[in-house]
């Protein structure tokens, strides 16, 4: 299931990370690897804030679409 479709408050763990590599590199940077935990904090038109790693991340829907969970 992608993280765009992830309720508020629930935690879930990332399967995998798509798109271009430059695009999953930079995600990584952030935090945002397979196995790491991932919760959503909340959904503002479409975009999300997430909390990965202890910190706050607002992330574009496109690419909530890119990040695959368990």
């Amino acid at each position: 299931m992608p993280l765009l479709f992830a309720k508020p408050g629930e935690e879930n763990v990332i399967k995998k990370i798509g798109g271009k590599p430059e695009v999953r590199a930079h995600l990584e940077n952030l935090g945002f690897v397979s196995g790491g935990r991932i919760r959503v904090v909340s959904a503002i038109g479409g975009n999300l804030i997430v909390n990965v790693k202890g910190s706050r991340v607002a992330i574009s829907r496109e690419t909530a679409g890119k990040i695959i969970l368990c």
